[in-house]
């Protein structure tokens, strides 16, 4: 993680003997947020399907699961202080299809994972009056291709997380955070059907989420909505004042890519493709 990003979180103490539970601690956010979570003194520990050094085997879509695995984290954490959430995949879909398994995937694991497993913890969080940190996206407000089955997904989390905060708010911390593009592995379904979103948004880094989500964790007051950057800050004030003046920019740059053959050969792509050029150079937005 770059030093800028851990000088920014160090000396706070907030962590400090506190114990915090994330979801989809093998993956890219989740392994380095438990890393620097236990480096600023909490306890930490982790669930996945992959399980490893403190980090519990769990398929956050399973009841059973979530059930005994958040039980028995809870019991060696003696509490919980702050539950933050990760786990989550990014089918790539043609939205004008039968929703199929890939959309049912992304809705247990993107949505009702984070309600099933939020649910199992909250007794404990409500005991100590703690914090649940959400991890949205921002393209739960920037509407993109074949992003249909997470963009939906991410978007209803931030229903859910707003409606947690209003049945709850008195006794527990809300945080939805907003990460932009990272390069991480949940893009690897995408890339592999030729519709990787690489080179059409902006990228962030890792650190920019897991520094944007710990601050989160240990603000004095509880922020609402994070994002990870400032251009994402930008991005996320856009789709909720302005957003057709997003959906403007981004159906721009997608004319523009796609007229350079940066979905030539993706089946996936070849109605979009045949659209775009039977309707003119100009996307409408």
């Amino acid at each position: 993680m770059p030093r800028e990003s851990l000088r920014s979180l160090r000396g706070r103490s907030a962590l400090a003997g506190r114990a915090v539970l994330v979801t989809g601690a093998s993956g890219a956010f989740g392994s380095a947020t438990l890393r620097l979570a236990r480096e600023l003194g909490a306890s930490a520990l982790g669930l996945d399907l992959k399980p490893g050094d403190g980090v519990l085997a769990c398929d956050v879509t399973d009841d059973g699961q979530v059930r005994d695995a958040v039980g028995e984290a809870i019991g060696q954490l003696a509490g919980l202080d702050v539950l933050i959430h990760f786990a989550g995949i990014g089918p790539a879909v043609d939205i004008g299809q039968p929703p199929g398994a890939g959309v049912t995937e992304a809705l247990e694991v993107n949505l009702l994972g984070v309600w099933r497993v939020t649910a199992a913890a909250l007794p404990a969080l409500l005991e100590r009056r703690g914090r649940v940190i959400i991890t949205a996206s921002l393209l739960a407000g920037v509407t993109l291709p074949f992003t249909g089955a997470y963009t939906v997904s991410k978007r209803a989390l931030t229903g859910y997380a707003d409606v947690l905060r209003a049945e709850y708010g008195t006794h527990l911390g809300v945080t939805t955070v907003y990460p932009g593009y990272v390069d991480t592995p949940i893009h690897d379904r995408s890339r592999a059907v030729g519709v990787s979103l690489d080179g059409l948004v902006p990228a962030e880094r890792v650190a920019d989420t897991v520094a944007a989500t710990l601050r989160a964790a240990t603000a004095a007051r509880v922020p609402r909505d994070v994002a990870s950057t400032r251009l994402g800050t930008a991005g996320l004030r856009l789709a909720r004042h302005a957003p057709s003046v997003l959906d403007r920019a981004v159906a721009a740059r997608l004319s523009t890519i796609l007229r350079r053959g940066t979905y030539t050969g993706a089946e996936l792509a070849a109605g979009l493709r045949e659209r775009l050029s039977a309707g003119g150079k100009e996307m409408h937005a």
